[in-house]
């Protein structure tokens, strides 16, 4: 067993450098070190602050719809669930992380995150890394990671108001304010959003009654910064979210189109940390110390008009500690090589899970439940560097041990090189990944006989990416950004359920995923960008040859941004999935446990906004206005044509 010798700890998501100037993009997710995106060698898409507001993103399945590699399937209209699966990989091999803290659900049976209710109100950029990171992040960074950074106000008090409504009696008003003052800084936020929402059975099914699933949905958040001395800032962070909907009850017999079925979802968040930044900036060291309460509730009552006869009282709590030490040091630039930093950090982590499942469908119940605990240490290091001034190059390491689950020893490594005659960028990378079995797996039961396997090997993957970037000026036609990767992943010892000689999970399967990444970014003068997006996905399953499922082989994005003056924005967005396998709900709401090719689907959202004064802006935005029967999930269908109108005040 290898021991975990890398104790000396980690870069802080918020270190700055001088080794890269103030006016390139930087990306901090890729390598936890401050580097311009064009020297990254993973495939990544940062979403800013500009692009949520211009398209008029208010959750994460809006945001990350056209990003590519990646493919959103949400059960329903918002508030419902969500799932993410980044170059075919499976949903809970996404690592979410909050300002570099992981929050996956520890209380999911799959420890994975729910997409489907998270506002955008105190987010400042999203980035999306594709690949495995878990060289990095640990467990569960086998697809990729998706890295949440809340804004921050410096400067003198502002703030801002928002205040729509539109179709389908929703509602949206929030607000923000922050600034800082001598030592002392802080920022808070607070949203509430509520709709009537859309029936998500397809009309096209029998059972459809055109009941509607509401949302409502409740944010907020503060942050207060004391910088008691130069270059060290004491921060406090504290985060709560809920949200309440309706849902469609999938039965034993039929999909039961009522008004019996509600969700609630809620977390609770806070983290208490200190930055230095010393010897000139050139060490940066920082803790923190981060909790996570995740808490649902899904209940089903019982109507005797349900085919089915259900009921159902399920809850879920899950709770997490994490305690990072996070460190960089920005070497001297020498000889040929500039821009070396060196990183290395401890993580802790301590998840409990306490779920309680009780069900009856047809006088029969079923009953499940997981209560247990689990912990992890984790060591990590790694360097950067950049020689003559062309080809940068990283590596990292990391060991995890996490309790009952062995270690974990995963790596990667990447190179940029950046050919200036011919203004293009070649890329490559290679790691490691890893996802631990979540506590249902090793410790959950159920009155059909489940029993958790304990002695379960954690899933493994292997992956490496290849590609290009090339800049090219169109002279009187702008300038544009060709990109193509290739990308290969390999995942073994997949979790799935044996039914003999044990009911219980084993480490059993194999996966292979293949594609390709396109995309293509156009910027004619300052009144028309255009950024067109397509990725093909090979992902199968490696004993049986089948495809695997919810992966469509195509999926594409157009989308423009219009100024035709400086105060006006049009930004119309066209969305493109192909035809892809899934268990297959036929026209009277049944899911027989039939796999089959669910339809492709095309969807088209258009939003502007006038910015009347320096400070009052007018907003629209129209979501599915082609009102698309797209099911992005057998069984549940795209919400239809909506539109929001609103004002937007900063002071």
């Amino acid at each position: 067993m290898r021991k975990p010798a890398l104790l000396l700890i980690l870069l802080p998501i918020t270190a700055h450098t001088q080794t890269v100037s103030d006016t390139e993009q930087v990306l901090v997710t890729a390598t936890r070190t401050p580097t311009p995106v064009t020297d990254v060698s993973a495939g990544v898409t940062i979403i800013d602050r500009a692009t949520i507001e211009a398209r008029g993103y208010t959750d994460l399945v809006q945001a990350l719809s056209a990003v590519p590699g990646l493919r959103v399937a949400q059960s329903g209209g918002p508030g419902s669930v969500a799932s993410v699966f980044i170059r075919g990989t499976n949903s809970n091999q996404v690592l979410v992380l909050r300002d570099g803290v992981p929050i996956n659900d520890p209380g999911d049976p799959g420890a994975q995150f729910n997409f489907g209710v998270d506002s955008l109100n105190d987010i400042e950029r999203i980035e999306i890394v594709r690949g495995p990171m878990s060289s990095l992040y640990g467990s569960g960074a086998i697809g990729g990671v998706i890295n949440l950074i809340t804004r921050r106000t410096p400067g003198a008090l502002h703030g801002e108001v928002t205040l729509a409504g539109g179709t389908n009696t929703t509602g949206l008003a929030r607000a923000s304010v922050g600034g800082s003052t001598g030592i002392w800084d802080f920022a808070a936020s607070a949203e509430g959003f509520s709709t009537r929402g859309f029936d998500q059975t397809p009309p096209r099914e029998s059972i459809y009654t055109g009941e509607t699933d509401g949302d409502r949905e409740k944010l907020g958040t503060i942050e207060i910064g004391l910088t008691p001395i130069a270059g060290t800032r004491i921060s406090l962070d504290l985060r709560g979210r809920d949200s309440t909907y309706g849902y469609d009850d999938m039965g034993e017999i039929t999909t039961y189109d009522g008004g019996n079925a509600t969700g609630y979802d809620a977390t609770l968040s806070g983290r208490l940390g200190v930055v230095s930044h010393l010897l000139e900036n050139a060490w940066t060291t920082s803790l923190s110390l981060s909790q996570l309460a995740d808490d649902r509730h899904y209940t089903v009552t019982y109507d005797p008009r349900d085919p089915n006869d259900d009921t159902e009282n399920d809850r879920y709590h899950g709770r997490s500690t994490d305690a990072q030490w996070n460190n960089t040091l920005a070497l001297p630039d020498f000889s040929a090589a500039d821009r070396t930093t060196l990183t290395a950090g401890y993580d802790y982590t301590y998840n409990t899970a306490d779920t309680h499942i009780d069900s009856v469908s047809f006088a029969s119940p079923y009953l499940s439940a997981t209560r247990a605990n689990e912990n992890t240490n984790a060591g990590y290091a790694g360097v950067q560097t950049r020689l003559w001034q062309a080809l940068t190059l990283n590596g990292q390491v990391r060991e995890d041990a996490t309790s009952d689950a062995g270690n974990a020893f995963t790596w990667r490594t990447g190179g940029v090189l950046d050919i200036a005659t011919i203004s293009s960028r070649l890329k490559a990378s290679y790691g490691t990944g890893f996802l631990a079995p979540s506590l249902f797996d090793r410790y959950g039961t159920d009155n059909f006989g489940y029993v958790g396997n304990p002695n379960l090997r954690p899933e493994r993957s292997q992956g490496w990416e290849a590609g290009f970037e090339t800049d090219l000026a169109l002279h009187a036609l702008g300038t544009a950004t060709v990109s193509l990767a290739y990308f290969n992943n390999r995942l073994r010892d997949l979790i799935e359920l044996a039914y003999a000689p044990v009911y219980t999970s084993v480490n059993i399967a194999s996966a292979r995923t293949v594609g390709l990444e396109a995309g293509l970014t156009w910027q004619l003068g300052p009144w028309l960008q255009t950024v067109l997006a397509y990725t093909y996905t090979d992902a199968r399953d490696l004993s049986t040859g089948t495809r695997l499922l919810r992966r469509p082989l195509n999926q594409g994005s157009a989308e423009l941004r219009i100024t035709p003056i400086p105060t006006v924005t049009i930004a119309p967005e066209l969305l493109y999935t192909g035809s892809f396998e899934d268990y297959l709900v036929n026209d009277s709401g049944a899911d027989l446990g039939n796999t089959g090719l669910s339809p492709s689907g095309l969807i088209f959202n258009l939003n502007a906004s006038w910015q009347l004064t320096k400070r009052l802006k007018l907003f629209a935005w129209g979501k599915n206005l082609g009102n698309s029967h797209f099911e992005p999930v057998s069984g549940y269908i795209t919400p239809g044509p909506s539109g929001l109108f609103g004002v937007e005040v900063n002071f």
